[in-house]
């Protein structure tokens, strides 16, 4: 790798010149920094793939806030490189705006709206895995929130978003789960609830996360239940069918009207 850089730099020819020694070890220094962001670039390539999304997450939480790369790091968080990486991405974007004062050195989300748009642009909730079953219990979303706990699992779709809205009549629930053993909890549930599997379709339908890490960021409880963030109801409604674009819409403006927000 070293003689790699010295090729490189094309400074080969000057080693035997201790005159210059300082100026090569400072050249390839440069290089090796210069490959390093471009390694962390190309890895940024999507700032909306799942942990990545963390730190749009946290600024949308909270849009006038001065944030630093340390705000994004800790147990749910990401590493200083990855924080780092997302920001300089959504810099370029022209989502947020890097303001560079020495230690009061910030960052502020600048264009949320835009954010958003292009999130749309390359998240849809069919990305997610859902494994579709059939109840004829009308109460059983009630007990298998008596089944789970809290932090299992989150509704969403027009089954989270109604606890808000009442604006879809459907009968069809979905839900996200955090579980340990996946196929043996699953079927422990099922066989609580009396899920049968159909050949095809179902009106419960359990779903395993396309943002494995972020999809409960900022969960909350409404009505009882446990639902996703208004930012990822939004997300998982605006694409899906039927009706998800009106309710996400509709959402949006009855959260504006109680001077809430997608966060």
């Amino acid at each position: 790798m070293f003689k790699s850089l010295l090729r490189e730099s094309r400074i080969a020819e000057y080693l035997d010149n201790s005159v210059h020694l300082v100026y090569i070890v400072h050249c390839l220094v440069n290089i090796k920094k210069r490959k390093d962001i471009m390694r962390q670039s190309q890895k940024m390539k999507n700032i909306f793939s799942d942990k990545a999304t963390i730190v749009p997450r946290k600024m949308l939480q909270n849009p006038k806030k001065k944030w630093v790369v340390r705000d994004f790091t800790g147990l749910d968080g990401v590493s200083l490189g990855m924080a780092q990486s997302v920001l300089e991405a959504m810099a370029r974007k022209g989502y947020v705006e890097r303001i560079k004062r020495g230690p009061d050195s910030h960052t502020v989300l600048t264009n949320k709206d835009m954010l958003i748009t292009d999130w749309l642009r390359g998240y849809q909730f069919e990305l997610n895995t859902v494994d579709s079953y059939y109840s004829t219990d009308k109460k059983v979303l009630e007990k298998a929130k008596g089944l789970l706990r809290e932090k299992q699992y989150a509704l969403t779709l027009h089954t989270g978003a109604n606890l808000t809205t009442s604006f879809v009549k459907t009968d069809e629930i979905y839900l996200y789960l955090q579980l340990v053993d996946w196929d043996k909890e699953v079927l422990d549930l099922r066989q609580k609830l009396d899920l049968k599997e159909l050949v095809r379709g179902g009106n419960f339908h359990i779903v395993r996360p396309y943002y494995k890490n972020s999809v409960f960021f900022n969960r909350q409880k409404i009505k009882g239940f446990a639902v996703v963030s208004n930012l990822q109801l939004y997300l998982d409604l605006y694409h899906f069918q039927p009706r998800g674009r009106d309710h996400a819409e509709y959402l949006k403006r009855i959260l504006e009207e109680k001077g809430k927000r997608l966060d």
